[in-house]
């Protein structure tokens, strides 16, 4: 395998760039509210084929079809699982049936609720206890900055399409009320379909409430969130024009709530394998480090969309030399918590993998792999004055022929291409390194090195 030259040389972007702006300074909102989402882990996850499964997961959720190799690479762990490959959905992970326990929010006062967060076993999905209705009922949901639902399996959900998940009981609710001649539909790169009916109840998180929230409640959904009973629907934190609501869109709950927070954005600081959190309505401080870098975000298509101006990777070789290269392959991104992995146009991906030794794109994984005991270079994504190092340790991303890391030789990339994909995807591989503020006010990201690191 051939190595990058070791002679580093600086971005060609560098100089042109300009400096750091500072966080926005907003007056306090009155009496505006704010909450903490913290992370535990889930033991439940199935890890078997995580890799692929985590990739798949991406491809379906913004519906293009399976490259081959993927699929073929799917089929063969869903068979390995016992499931019918027929129905080609995905097992994003359990942990054992609904039983109603999820925790309640915990308010600390000073307009300042906190709630935990579950994340699945390799980090592969955040959930979230939500409250609906009136007395409340608890449902685990994901939050997911990439799309701008919320959905929930109901009573309505067919039993046969349930797999234990906790149900949102619209007739247990007496702020429930059915939105006439409206309904919802999904449909994902496998063909499949979710959708239903609509409600507007009240949703609470963290203490802070919305009445006449949209509840799209599930009379279809497919057999991958059927599997997945740790979950009992998603919370779409994107922008409210691509919610799928007709005829008329909904407002989505970040929307509905932003008047009530002190502050009209939420942050994102995950961590791997250990407790991150979200906070919404203020900014701490203490999570990141330096100046805050903000980015203008386009919103035409809906999502928290940005640029990014060039890349560059170096390896830390065995003789301590450093070798560097630097790309000005420009390409526009989402940031995405519902995706865990980082999705990268194909250059920058291949570009990548040529630097580590037995690294290969697997026809058998389904995407790029490499020896487990290989030396991972970091990954620089220079986003206007930003400089996102994506640290090599953080590029293994789970075992590929094992289903745990122990006993693994071969392992599954963090990074991988986004084929057919019309923009880069941020997920969590991106948010693990890097705290980002969401400012839904001035439609603006910002970026900062995680503390702690």
């Amino acid at each position: 395998m051939k190595f990058a030259s070791a002679s580093a040389f600086a971005a060609s972007l560098v100089s042109s760039i300009p400096l750091a702006a500072a966080a926005p300074s907003e007056p306090r909102r009155v009496q505006g509210r704010s909450f903490k989402l913290s992370q535990v882990h889930n033991v439940h996850f199935k890890q078997h084929g995580k890799g692929p499964r985590a990739l798949a997961q991406a491809y379906e959720k913004y519906d293009l079809e399976l490259p081959d190799v993927l699929r073929v690479a799917l089929n063969s762990i869903l068979e390995d699982l016992g499931i019918d490959i027929r129905a080609r959905g995905l097992d994003y992970g359990s942990s054992g049936p609904g039983n109603g326990t999820a925790p309640f929010p915990n308010n600390t006062g000073a307009g300042h609720g906190e709630v935990s967060a579950t994340p699945q076993l390799f980090d592969v999905e955040y959930l979230a206890p939500v409250q609906i209705g009136t007395p409340p009922q608890t449902l685990m949901l994901n939050f997911d900055t990439g799309s701008s639902d919320l959905w929930v399996f109901s009573n309505e959900t067919p039993l046969s399409q349930q797999g234990g998940q906790n149900l949102y009981n619209i007739n247990q609710s007496s702020t429930a009320r059915k939105l006439d001649n409206h309904t919802w539909t999904i449909r994902y790169g496998d063909e499949s379909t979710a959708g239903g009916n609509v409600y507007l109840d009240t949703v609470s998180i963290g203490g802070v409430s919305v009445p006449q929230q949209a509840v799209e409640t599930a009379t279809q959904v497919s057999s991958a969130f059927t599997r997945d009973e740790a979950s009992s629907g998603l919370l779409g934190l994107a922008f409210d024009s691509i919610n799928r609501v007709t005829p008329n869109p909904q407002k989505t709950f970040m929307s509905n709530a932003i008047d009530t927070l002190t502050k009209p954005l939420f942050t994102v600081n995950l961590r791997k394998a250990e407790p991150g959190n979200y906070n919404f309505g203020f900014v701490d401080e203490t999570e990141f480090i330096g100046p805050l870098h903000m980015v203008d975000v386009d919103t035409k298509d809906g999502f928290w969309k940005f640029k990014v101006d060039s890349f560059s990777t170096g390896f830390n070789g065995t003789n301590g030399a450093l070798s560097n290269i630097t790309v000005p392959l420009g390409h526009s991104a989402i940031a995405d918590t519902g995706t865990t992995l980082l999705l990268l146009p194909a250059a920058i991906t291949r570009a990548y993998y040529l630097q580590i030794a037995g690294a290969e794109s697997s026809a058998k994984y389904g995407g790029w792999t490499f020896p487990c005991d290989a030396f991972l270079p970091d990954l620089t994504l220079n986003i206007g004055s930003y400089k996102a190092v994506i640290p090599g340790e953080l590029m293994n991303f789970a075992p590929a022929d094992a289903d745990d890391m122990e006993s693994a030789t071969v392992c599954f990339g963090g990074v991988q291409s986004a084929s057919g994909i019309p923009f880069a995807i941020y997920g969590d591989v991106f948010f693990k390194a890097h705290w980002t503020m969401f400012h839904v006010g001035d439609k603006k990201l910002g970026f900062a090195p995680r503390s702690g690191q």
